[in-house]
C-alpha cells in the first residue's frame, strides 16, 4: 500500500508534461540510489568503529615508541 507521501509524489509527476516524466523519474531514481549507498556506507562505517579505534591506538603506540616513520610522498 502506498503512503500518502508516495501518492502525492505520483500525483505531482502526473501533473507534469509527459516529456518531463522520464527526466523527473530519473532524478528520483538517482536520488534513491544515493540514499541507499549512503545507508550502506553508514552501516559499514558503524561496524568498523572498533577496528578503526584499535588501529588508531596501535598507531599512537608505535609513534610513542619511535617505530613510526613519516610518510614519504615521493615514494608513493
Amino acid at each position: 500500500m502506498a503512503s500518502t507521501t508516495t501518492e502525492t509524489m505520483v500525483k505531482m509527476v502526473e501533473t507534469l508534461p509527459p516529456e518531463l516524466h522520464e527526466r523527473v523519474l530519473e532524478h528520483m531514481r538517482e536520488f534513491i540510489e544515493d540514499i541507499l549507498e549512503d545507508a550502506k556506507w553508514n552501516e559499514s562505517f558503524a561496524k568498523s568503529q572498533s577496528k578503526l579505534a584499535a588501529a588508531a591506538s596501535q598507531a599512537r603506540k608505535e609513534i610513542a615508541q619511535g617505530k613510526a616513520v613519516p610518510l614519504d610522498h615521493e615514494k608513493l
